[in-house]
C-alpha cells in the first residue's frame, strides 16, 4: 500500500479510534459491532422475508443467503489472505481496543463487506427503505473502526466489496426468475 494512504488510513484511523471516544459511545459501539446483536433481528427480517413478504420476499430471503454465504467466503477465504493487512489493534500505539483484538487479518472488512452486500440486495430486490439498509450498514462498519478491530479502508473497501457482490447476486438471482417466468408464461400460452 503506497505510504501517503497508508498514512492518511491511520490518521483517520486514531480520529474515529480515539477522537470520536466518549463514555456513551465507548458503551454503543461494542454493541453495534456484534454479529450477536444483531442476530434476533436478522432472524426476524429472514422470517418475515419467508413467510409475510410473499413470492419476491422468498425471492430476497434466498438472494440473502446466497450473497452472504459468496461475499463472506472471496472476503474472508481469498481477499484477506491476498493482502495480509494486520489489524490496527496489532500494529498500532494508544488504540481504543473496546473488543477483542481477534487473530484474523483486516482488510477489508468482512462485517462491511456482509452489511453493505444485504443492503444491496434488499434495496435491489424489495426496493424499500434503501436508505435504512444503507445506514445500519454505515453503522456497522463504522464500529469496526471505532471499536480499534479496523482502518477506515477495510471498511471502505470492504463496502464496495459488499456492493458489488450484492449487486452481481441480486441482478444474476433477478434476471433467472424472469427467465423461469418468461418460460412458464410461453409453456402456458
Amino acid at each position: 500500500m503506497p505510504e501517503l494512504i497508508q498514512n492518511i488510513d491511520v490518521v483517520l484511523f486514531y480520529v474515529i479510534n480515539n477522537g470520536w471516544s466518549n463514555p456513551v459511545l465507548d458503551k454503543i459501539m461494542p454493541f453495534v459491532t456484534e454479529v450477536d446483536s444483531w442476530l434476533m433481528i436478522y432472524l426476524f427480517g429472514f422470517w418475515f422475508l419467508l413467510f409475510k413478504s410473499g413470492k419476491q420476499g422468498k425471492i430476497t430471503a434466498i438472494a440473502l443467503i446466497l450473497t452472504i454465504i459468496i461475499t463472506d467466503q472471496i472476503n474472508s477465504s481469498l481477499l484477506k489472505d491476498l493482502f495480509g493487512r494486520l489489524r490496527p489493534c496489532h500494529t498500532l500505539p494508544d488504540v481504543n481496543l473496546l473488543v477483542g483484538c481477534g487473530g484474523g487479518k483486516s482488510f477489508p472488512s468482512s462485517h462491511a463487506a456482509n452489511n453493505f452486500a444485504a443492503a444491496m440486495v434488499i434495496s435491489m430486490l424489495v426496493g424499500k427503505n434503501k436508505v435504512f439498509f444503507f445506514s445500519i450498514a454505515t453503522l456497522v462498519a463504522l464500529s469496526r473502526v471505532y471499536v480499534g478491530v479496523h482502518y477506515p479502508l477495510d471498511i471502505t473497501a470492504g463496502a464496495l466489496v459488499g456492493i458489488i457482490l450484492g449487486y452481481i447476486t441480486a441482478y444474476s438471482v433477478n434476471y433467472a426468475y424472469t427467465v423461469a417466468n418468461d418460460k412458464l408464461s410461453k409453456r402456458k400460452s
